[in-house]
């Protein structure tokens, strides 16, 4: 049964990620991705932290605690990934800048079809085993075929079919986290996670990261004379990214083969699934945090 999952691990990647971007198009309106121009200071900080920052900490990370190269390579493609609609709704409840969320997940979403294989081919190419070629144009044609026509599709729907769209979205990003699930247990079963591999090393490397890049996006934000609401918004969004898209992505550079061991892909699966739920968590605290006006202090610039 877990070969099985193993033969048909792209296409029940592929399917995840479709299914988890209709649903996300459906809950996109037009104008989201134009608000843009209503803030284009923290837009620009935004983008900068996303396309610059995340992956210099990434590399810095990956190079000094991380304990295998596999791990290193987890690290590079969670940050090229854009960021995760999952980040809109933390901001909402944290009463942060919601349009500038909303604003640079669609941006990021639209525009990882040029920066994802960029990112990748510059940030992860000295940990690629000898001889590997990193496939720029077929991670740009997956991308436009399994993500960015998806996402119009369901935004399509939630244009054409107003009353539909909330039950459209509901469903199929329901849909995407069965996928997840079978994702999870097909990989856990065929023995291609082992949350004790990496020890402890593992999982501090994925937390240190995720401080670091948080801590980057507050104090950032802070240096640029960004108002509150908007450094924490963006300190969310550089925390989510978009780990379905993290799963295709792997299941295409590391194709799982039944019967034959691949150290390196199992470490960049481990890394992106342990990242989307510490990264995820951390964001949660922040947003509580926010919420209570508990937050460290004014040094870190988010305090109201």
């Amino acid at each position: 049964m877990f070969e099985l999952y193993l033969t048909y691990e792209y296409h029940v990647a592929a399917t995840q990620l479709v299914l988890a971007m209709l649903g996300i198009g459906a809950s996109l309106r037009r104008a989201d991705v134009t608000r843009v121009y209503r803030f284009p200071k923290a837009f620009g900080v935004g983008i900068a932290m996303q396309v610059v920052m995340v992956p210099v900490m990434a590399v810095a990370v990956g190079t000094l605690l991380a304990p295998h190269t596999g791990i290193a390579v987890g690290l590079v493609l969670v940050a090229a990934l854009p960021g995760g609609v999952m980040s809109n709704l933390l901001v909402y409840l944290a009463r942060a800048s919601l349009a500038l969320s909303v604003a640079l997940t669609a941006t990021m979403t639209i525009g990882c079809l040029v920066t994802t294989p960029l990112l990748l081919r510059v940030f992860a190419g000295t940990h690629m085993p000898p001889g590997f070629v990193m496939p720029a144009g077929r991670i740009a044609f997956e991308m436009l075929v399994f993500l960015l026509i998806p996402l119009a599709i369901g935004m399509a729907v939630a244009m054409t079919q107003p009353r539909r769209r909330e039950a459209f979205a509901r469903w199929t990003i329901r849909g995407s986290l069965v996928m997840l699930s079978v994702i999870i247990v097909g990989a856990s079963g065929a023995g291609r996670i082992d949350p004790t591999a990496y020890g402890l090393a593992g999982y501090a490397a994925l937390v240190v990261f995720t401080g670091a890049i948080l801590a980057a996006a507050l104090l950032g934000g802070r240096a640029a004379g960004l108002r509150s609401p908007d450094r924490l918004a963006i300190a969310i969004e550089v925390g989510i990214r978009n780990i379905n898209l993290g799963l295709l992505l792997k299941a295409s550079l590391f194709p799982a083969v039944p019967g034959v061991p691949d150290p390196l892909a199992d470490a960049v699966l481990f890394a992106l699934l342990m990242y989307g739920g510490i990264g995820t968590t951390a964001a949660i605290v922040l947003t509580v945090l926010h919420r209570r006006g508990i937050l460290v202090t004014r040094e870190w610039g988010v305090a109201r």
